[in-house]
């Protein structure tokens, strides 16, 4: 659940640190106030898209960071996740803690951290899907839309959404694939004898990796062998075998001041290069008989070179490449022809195909017989949480169509129907005329499908005035459901802006957001009330003007809402003792 959120300029808030327990808490304020201002700044920690108008006013940055408590299921899912992406978690035991922190500069750069560790905005969405569900006061229009539909249902019903559309995408590829290559059959082929032409070509000079640099070296040695002959001829008589050489006046030089350097010490250092140089001289003389004992003229040899050096050339003209890189350009063409023999052979494409539709037809039938399963089940849940939100009578519907074309969805259409009163025929969601209805419907969906996640990872709920359009007796009852999802299990959190008295009323904990002007600068302020400052909050909620009736209405709905809860404690089954909210 999330433990503290803080801010620093972050839209009109200077400051904040709050922190947040268990159980309903309410968030409440007059209109303009900005009391979806923590829901938006736990979105942007959250990976949402933020810009320079996040940032305060003449400050330099907004930074945010959001703490969570988890579970230690939760824990247990996150780990191994966090671990590959080289997240700390090394003081984790059965449980843990995550700390998110997204900072925005006023030019609308965006850095983000996990656990002190830099995070992409997209690690931190993949973590918010763990950790909060937040349903806003438009949740309904979602509703309308076949795909956050579908995803709803399918998340009721443990669908294995990602194996499904990984097969739907292996099995479009390949009939693609297959359709491209019935449909370019005749420009493949050529493209094909092309290539085997222009590999036919190249396989005739058979170029091998390293070849070119090797002919080039052989061949400018054979073609200056008389120049190295005579050349190593003349060294060889300069240094040694002439009769007058380097050699023998080194020798000569040694023998003379050997004679004398017993008398001379200075001449100890020219004695001893005279002789390091005569050993030089000697190992050049042996190295240039080793040149001259294997160095023979080959005009065959050379002839041969020649043409084979020419022919590289020709060729790397003819394809405008260096004459290096020829073997590349074969391998490269060999893997071309590889590719097209595969597009141009229907039958193996066919296969593929078909296997791919059959791997794709096994996802999608397991998905319809696990929606089958669930449809009844959500229908009937949602069907009774109507009549506890003023929709007495109402019928929430499920519904599964057989699609006319295989689609990445899977075998079925799926539409909400709902009928809003007794005997009424159930109709497509969208076609529901009142907004309070929709509201409510969304509320009793959202409601639903959380309980039926009981327990499987996620404890931090979010509504932001999604009681939107409710009233009277309903709101009274949208307040108790609310009450109820937050002592629903050990470490439940679910946070409510409201405009309604009595959801507020419900709130284990009740945080109230003021405005106020400093200056020039307009500034946000957020604190929790309790006592008499809550009745007072309440009984503002009730009718504007705080005055000695509606404190006394205020004070008797939160007494009724307190009692509720208590009873409700007092009525859980023993071994599954609740928490009490602080």
């Amino acid at each position: 659940m999330l433990r503290r959120l803080s801010l620093r300029d972050f839209v009109i808030v200077t400051e904040l640190d709050i922190e947040l327990d268990s159980g309903f808490t309410a968030l409440t304020g007059e209109t303009g106030a900005g009391k979806s201002i923590l829901i938006d700044a736990l979105q942007l920690t959250l990976g949402s898209r933020g810009d320079a108008g996040v940032v305060r006013e003449g400050a330099a940055r907004a930074d945010l960071s959001a703490e969570f408590d988890l579970t230690p299921a939760l824990a247990a899912r996150l780990r191994p996740w966090l671990d590959e992406a080289g997240f700390d978690t090394s003081e984790w035991t059965n449980a843990g803690s995550l700390l998110l922190r997204r900072v925005v500069d006023a030019q609308g750069k965006s850095r983000a951290w996990v656990n002190g560790g830099a995070a992409t905005l997209t690690q931190l969405r993949e973590l918010g899907e763990h950790l909060v569900d937040i349903h806003g006061q438009h949740a309904w229009q979602s509703l309308t839309r076949p795909d956050s539909v579908r995803e709803l249902v399918d998340e009721q019903a443990g669908v294995d959404t990602p194996a499904l559309l990984a097969a739907w995408a292996t099995r479009r590829e390949a009939h693609k694939r297959l359709q491209d290559a019935r449909t370019k059959q005749g420009d493949l082929e050529r493209e094909r004898e092309r290539l085997q032409w222009q590999i036919a070509e190249l396989d005739k000079l058979s170029p091998q990796a390293g070849e070119w640099d090797e002919l080039n070296a052989e061949h400018t040695r054979l073609s200056h062998g008389q120049s190295i002959l005579d050349a190593a001829r003349l060294a060889l008589d300069a240094v040694s075998e002439a009769e007058v050489n380097a050699e023998s006046l080194a020798t000569r030089a040694i023998d003379v001041l050997d004679e004398v350097a017993s008398y001379e010490p200075r001449l100890g250092n020219a004695l001893e290069v005279l002789r390091e140089a005569q050993a030089q001289l000697q190992d050049a003389a042996h190295s240039l008989h080793g040149v001259l004992g294997h160095t023979e003229l080959d005009p065959d040899r050379l002839n041969e070179l020649d043409a084979r050096v020419s022919a590289w050339m020709g060729l790397a003209r003819r394809h405008r490449r260096a004459p290096a890189e020829l073997t590349e350009l074969l391998q490269g063409w060999r893997a071309e022809l590889a590719e097209l023999d595969a597009a141009t052979d229907l039958a193996a494409l066919e296969r593929s195909a078909e296997q791919a539709h059959a791997a794709w037809l096994k996802q999608a039938q397991q998905a319809s017989k696990l929606r089958k399963q669930a449809a009844p089940r959500l229908s009937d849940a949602v069907s009774t949480a109507m009549q506890e939100l003023g929709m007495a009578g109402g019928r929430f519907e499920v519904a599964l169509s057989p699609v006319e074309e295989p689609q990445s969805g899977g075998l079925e259409n799926i539409d909400f129907l709902v009928a809003g009163h007794a005997g009424s025929t159930p109709r497509p969601l969208a076609k529901v005329a009142s907004g309070g209805e929709l509201s409510r419907l969304a509320l009793a969906i959202a409601v639903t499908t959380t309980q039926q996640r009981e327990g499987q990872g996620v404890t931090t709920l979010i509504f932001d005035e999604i009681d939107s359009g409710v009233g009277g007796a309903v709101a009274d009852t949208v307040g108790r459901l609310m009450q109820r999802l937050g002592q629903a299990q050990e470490g439940r959190q679910v946070l409510a802006v409201t405009h309604l008295a009595q959801v507020a009323a419900c709130a284990h904990h009740h945080l109230l957001v003021a405005k106020s002007k400093q200056g020039a600068q307009t500034t946000s302020r957020i604190g929790e009330v309790s006592g008499e400052a809550r009745e007072a909050e309440v009984a503002r909620m009730l009718g504007g003007a705080v005055s000695d009736t509606s404190l006394a209405h205020a004070r008797v709905m939160l007494q009724t809402a307190h009692a509720a809860t208590s009873t409700a404690q007092a009525n859980a089954p023993r071994g599954k003792a609740r928490k009490e909210p602080a």
